[in-house]
């Protein structure tokens, strides 16, 4: 059986499959071209330092993971497009914070935009949504 936080980062991933139109990956490299309808890649990201408490023995996680929604430049109305993929991963992460009752809750926050640059590559555009994952087990490798 998979570690629970493999199971979060799965069920994450999965919410973010609902997302219309757009091509979802999980840890992949930044690509040449980019799908029609946008790239959204999840980056499995740091658990950090747990807070740990002694009775019953359980380990409280605030994982930083982050989410890439890439777009491929050339349109007028970019950041709208941009926008509008945003939107739908905000929606798609409200549906269920608690990711089926793996997580305690899950947050996000503010995107942070940028235009990419690719050596050989035409230009992307994309933003960067930090998830904040709070959940808890009994064992750090868990």
């Amino acid at each position: 059986m998979p570690s629970i936080r493999e199971q979060i980062l799965s069920a994450l991933l999965a919410r973010l499959e609902t997302v219309p139109d757009a091509t979802i990956k999980r840890e992949a490299p930044l690509p040449e071209t980019v799908p029609a309808g946008g790239l959204i890649i999840l980056r499995d990201g740091d658990p950090g330092d747990p807070e740990v408490l002694l009775s019953p023995l359980s380990y409280l996680w605030e994982h930083q993971a982050e989410i890439e929604v890439i777009l491929q430049r050339g349109q007028d109305d970019d950041s709208v497009a941009l926008d509008a993929v945003l939107m739908a991963v905000g929606n798609a992460l409200a549906t269920d914070r608690s990711l089926g009752g793996l997580a305690e809750w899950l947050d996000w926050g503010a995107p942070k935009t940028s235009g990419l640059a690719i050596d050989g590559a035409a230009a992307l555009r994309g933003a960067s949504v930090p998830v904040t994952i709070h959940y808890a087990s009994d064992d750090p490798l868990a």
